[in-house]
Formats: structure tokens, C-alpha cells, sequence
């Protein structure tokens, strides 16, 4: 049994953007995901496709990020604008090696970002790219006036500046962007950032340094030492492995053991944002600089007989556990981590959607999202906790009303929750999404076998609650207060 009590002492503001997205030009995230052409048989607005719009839409996508990944240090923005039928053909060497066209560049994305209503966070090209392109990239997309590339622009039929509310410089660059050295990449950081320029006055551009994979301390000490006060955030790539990173495991059909191995590899990211917060809070103590989740989930084998390169995974109720916890861990540390962005969107690693042509599905992770939707910009509260072995929880507190989220990670037992309040409650719902075999999951032929269903062993009285949360489940409870 699990206690909880919860007290009316409001902590760290949980921003919305921990509740980002990530599309990569990675297998069949782009195109057919999200992007299908005007001429496409299936539905579409300006080339992009309606379900998956509408669907996204119900779970308030905060920001986007695009377009990587290891991409973005290969992409060149000017491959994708004018006329379509003029775009230069590109090999993606990262992802498949396969041809794409770049019939989806940066007005396509500014499109995408208009139909979701969120923020676009654009990753710029240290890697191949020079300080002249990214440069003239942000005059492009930004510049109100008269300029060489605002009338580029205009040429090309969008005469009105965008929004980009967040700039990343390089990604990866430890890595596929570059296998820098952090003394190397922090001084390109350095250079780069400086032409990242704030056009017209407006709000300024949250930069972001390509921060460290992993556990790489020594990364994020160089980097914080030589640049924090030129950067708004800094990123943090980890992925929940069932292994290896050189054997990953398959996403249906698999032992008990690695049900808990992926689960304890996601929690790692605790002990990851922690010691990560500490090096920053030595160069930054009033968290000036947001550590920035931009890379994050399960990445388990490819689905038999799909390209190994398009990194396409089915998605379970084990991945659900896995978006809990995180997003709970996240929420934890508020007060440091401004922006998350799980990978990816569409058809890609740890999916809110999967489609099959005109087919789609959503995942038991969309429903997660959908689900804890409601923390974004709450307040964290302050609590007390008695958990059982194989719960997390997170409770904040919005316009009045709490939002309790609860994961159940045990395969077997139930847990009983007792959740108690400093004032006197009037109402609460539950919803809960929960699974009876270990890989459980949605497909095209039973696309709503893992769905929320109302909570029913719920009970309420003056300042508690009691609930039973099955295994294998995630949980909310929406609580209004008496006043």
C-alpha cells in the first residue's frame, strides 16, 4: 500500500515544454507520418495529413524540434525551399540511406507548426554546416523587413517572418554531429551562437548548447565552465535500453527480466538529471540555464522485416511505464529541466503515433501524454511519500484543481493508494490505462486493445482519497478542491 500526502505548498513551476516533440527526417516520421503532398489520396491540409494533426492535437504538443537528430548536422535548409519540383535529392546517409526529395523544408515545417499551434525549436547544422548558413537560416525564418533573405523569403511565398522560440547549435556534436572534443565544441558554441541573431526586437531566440551524452560529466563541466552565460539551455540525450546498446531487444515478445531492465534504465535518468544539475548549479546557481531533455525513451529493435535504419518499434504498455516515470522524474526537477522531447512523434523509436498509409494508430504512449496533459504549467506540490516498491508518482496543482499521476510498474499486484490533502476536496475522477499481458499494445487491426478506461475503484472522502491502481498501469486523478 501507498501513502501520499499532499501538502497545499506549491513548488516548481512544471513547464509545458517537458511535454516537446521531436520529428526527425528518420524513416517514416516525415514522410507518410506526417507529411503526404497535396496531390496524397489520404486527407491532408497543405500536404500534411489530417488524422494525425488532429490526433496529435488533442495532447496540446507544446514545441517541436526539427529536423533532428544526426540529420540536422547533414541538412542544408537551402535543399528545401522554392518550387518543390526544383528541390535538390538528397541520400539520408544517417537513417537508411535512402532518397528523399525535400518536398518538406522549412515552410512545410513552419505549416506543420501553424496546424498544432506549438512552438518551433530548429536545430541548426554545426557539424557540415558554416556560421554563413545557419546565419542566413535564422535571417530567413525571423527577419521582418528588407533583407537578402526575407525577400527570399517573400519569393517563396511567405512574406510574414516566423516565430522560432528555440535554437539548437549542433546536435550531438560529441557524436554524429562532428566527435568533438568539449573544449573544440564549446568554443564553436561560442562562434556559432553569436550570428544565432535576434532580429526586430522581439523576443530573443532560447539558444541551446549540444550538451553531453549520457553520464559525459566532463562534458557538461567544459561546457558550463566556457559558455553557460552564452547559452539559455543545454541538452541531455539518454535512451532506455532492455541491453546493450549493441543488442537491442525486441518490443514484443520478451522475457519478465526485461520488462524490468528497460523500466531501470529509464529510471536512470533520476541519477543522470541529478549529477548533471549539480555541475550546472557550480557555474549557474540561480538556474539561469535550462537542461534540456531534447533526446529521450525506448529504443528496443526494429519490427521484424522493416528497414533496419527507420528505427520503427511497436509500442507497448511497457512503454507507457516508461513515459510515466520519466515524465514524473522531469517534473521532479522542475526547477532545472525546462524543455524534454521525447523521440519521436511518428513511426519512429518511442511513438505517439504509428500509421500504415492511410492507416493510424495511437500508442499507449500518446495516451500517457494525453492523459497527463494537465501538468503542463502547473505547479509541483510538495508531498509526502510511503510508495510501494514498483510506484511513481507526481501531483501538482492547477486553476484550483490537482492533478495526481500515478504508475504501477509491478507485473502482479494491485496497489492500494491513499492519497491525503492539507484542505477539503470535492470531487475527483480517475482515469487509468493498464494492461493484462506484459506487451500489450495497439495495431492496425485492434488499434484500441490499450486505451483509458474511468477509474472505478475509487473513494473519496473530506481531505483523502483511496484508489486501487492495477500492475501494470498509469493513473490520474483530477481533484477539485471544496472552495
Amino acid at each position: 500500500m501507498s501513502k501520499i500526502t499532499v501538502h497545499n505548498q506549491q513548488l516548481s513551476k512544471i513547464s509545458k515544454y517537458l511535454y516537446g516533440q521531436f520529428s526527425e527526417h528518420l524513416g517514416r516520421c516525415i514522410y507518410e507520418g506526417l507529411w503526404v503532398g497535396e496531390d496524397s489520396d489520404i486527407s491532408n491540409v497543405n500536404g500534411i495529413r489530417s488524422d494525425v494533426v488532429q490526433a496529435l492535437n488533442e495532447i496540446d504538443v507544446p514545441v517541436l524540434r526539427w529536423p533532428g537528430g544526426c540529420f540536422a548536422d547533414e541538412y542544408h535548409w537551402r535543399d528545401g525551399i522554392g518550387p518543390r519540383q526544383n528541390r535538390k535529392k538528397i541520400v539520408n546517409t544517417n537513417w537508411g540511406g535512402v532518397v528523399e526529395n525535400n518536398h518538406f523544408g522549412t515552410h512545410e515545417f513552419f505549416e506543420l507548426v501553424r496546424q498544432l499551434n506549438t512552438d518551433a525549436y530548429i536545430n541548426g547544422n554545426v557539424g557540415s554546416g558554416t556560421v554563413q548558413e545557419m546565419s542566413e537560416w535564422v535571417e530567413y525564418m525571423t527577419f521582418n523587413g528588407i533583407s537578402p533573405m526575407a525577400d527570399l523569403r517573400a519569393k517563396n511565398g511567405h512574406p510574414d517572418p516566423w516565430h522560432v522560440k528555440f535554437f539548437g547549435v549542433g546536435n550531438e556534436s560529441w557524436g554524429c554531429g562532428g566527435n568533438m572534443r568539449p573544449e573544440y565544441y564549446s568554443d564553436l558554441y561560442r562562434r556559432y551562437q553569436t550570428f544565432v541573431r535576434n532580429y526586430n526586437g522581439a523576443e530573443p531566440i532560447y539558444k541551446i548548447a549540444s550538451g553531453p551524452n549520457i553520464d559525459d560529466y566532463n562534458w557538461m563541466e567544459v561546457l558550463m565552465k566556457n559558455a553557460a552565460p552564452l547559452m539559455d539551455g543545454i541538452s541531455l540525450h539518454h535512451y532506455a535500453l532492455a541491453s546493450e546498446w549493441e543488442d537491442k531487444r525486441p518490443a514484443l515478445g520478451f522475457p519478465e527480466k526485461e520488462w524490468f531492465s528497460l523500466i531501470k534504465s529509464a529510471q536512470k535518468m533520476e541519477e543522470l538529471v541529478t549529477k548533471h544539475s549539480a555541475i550546472m548549479d557550480k557555474y549557474d546557481p540561480e538556474k539561469r540555464v535550462g537542461l534540456i531533455v531534447d533526446e529521450w525513451g525506448s529504443w528496443l529493435a526494429v519490427e521484424p522485416g522493416t528497414n533496419p535504419g527507420f528505427l520503427y518499434q511497436q509500442n507497448t504498455i511497457r512503454d507507457a511505464m516508461i513515459a510515466a516515470i520519466t515524465l514524473h522524474i522531469f517534473q521532479d526537477h522542475a526547477d532545472r529541466v525546462q524543455m524534454a522531447n521525447i523521440a519521436q512523434m511518428v513511426n519512429v523509436l518511442q511513438a505517439m503515433i504509428l500509421t500504415d498509409g492511410a492507416k493510424m494508430v495511437k500508442t499507449p504512449t500518446y495516451y500517457v501524454f494525453k492523459m497527463f496533459k494537465d501538468h503542463q504549467d502547473a505547479m509541483t506540490m510538495a508531498t509526502d511519500q510511503q510508495l510501494a516498491d514498483t510506484t511513481s508518482v507526481s501531483v501538482s496543482k492547477k486553476d484550483g484543481e490537482y492533478l495526481v499521476s500515478l504508475c504501477n510498474y509491478g507485473l502482479d499486484a494491485a496497489d492500494d493508494v491513499q492519497v491525503d490533502f492539507d484542505e477539503a476536496i470535492s470531487a475527483v475522477t480517475g482515469e487509468v490505462l493498464s494492461g493484462q499481458v506484459m506487451d500489450q499494445h495497439n495495431d492496425f487491426e485492434q488499434p484500441d486493445a490499450v486505451a483509458p478506461e474511468a477509474l472505478q475503484q475509487l473513494q473519496l472522502s473530506e481531505q483523502s482519497i483511496t484508489a486501487t491502481i492495477p500492475a501494470m498501469s498509469v493513473v490520474t486523478l483530477h481533484v477539485s478542491t471544496a472552495e
